[in-house]
């Protein structure tokens, strides 16, 4: 019987998420993935900060407007869902005294909408 009381609470704390690392044998796949990872998502954010910066003024005046082709083309480079889209113009227009003044903050807002 005290064997598995023993086992219980040796499994217990097993299954309790404390930090651990998991299986080290994993740790380079793991490394590898974030390196990739990290790698498309600079390749993705250079891309909507070339369109941002490129076309700044025409940007400002699509979110101003509710919409226009390189807010669309912006948005299809951060990866944001179209069904997300309506609910996100309406919150870069609420900002859009900010976006004005820092063409860097629209381009993390953007990446962060598309997650």
């Amino acid at each position: 019987m005290r064997w598995l009381v023993f086992a219980t609470a040796l499994t217990s704390a097993c299954a309790q998420d404390s930090g651990h690392l998991g299986n080290p044998l994993m740790l380079p796949v793991s490394g590898a993935t974030t390196l990739f990872d990290n790698a498309a998502y600079a390749q993705r954010r250079g891309t909507v900060e070339v369109i941002v910066k490129s076309n700044f003024d025409a940007i400002i005046f699509d979110i101003a407007s509710g919409g226009g082709p390189v807010l669309t083309d912006a948005m299809d480079a951060a990866g944001i869902p179209p069904r997300d889209r309506p609910a996100r113009v309406i919150q870069l227009r609420s900002n859009l005294g900010l976006y004005q003044a820092n063409p860097d903050a629209l381009v993390t807002t953007l990446m962060v909408y598309g997650g």
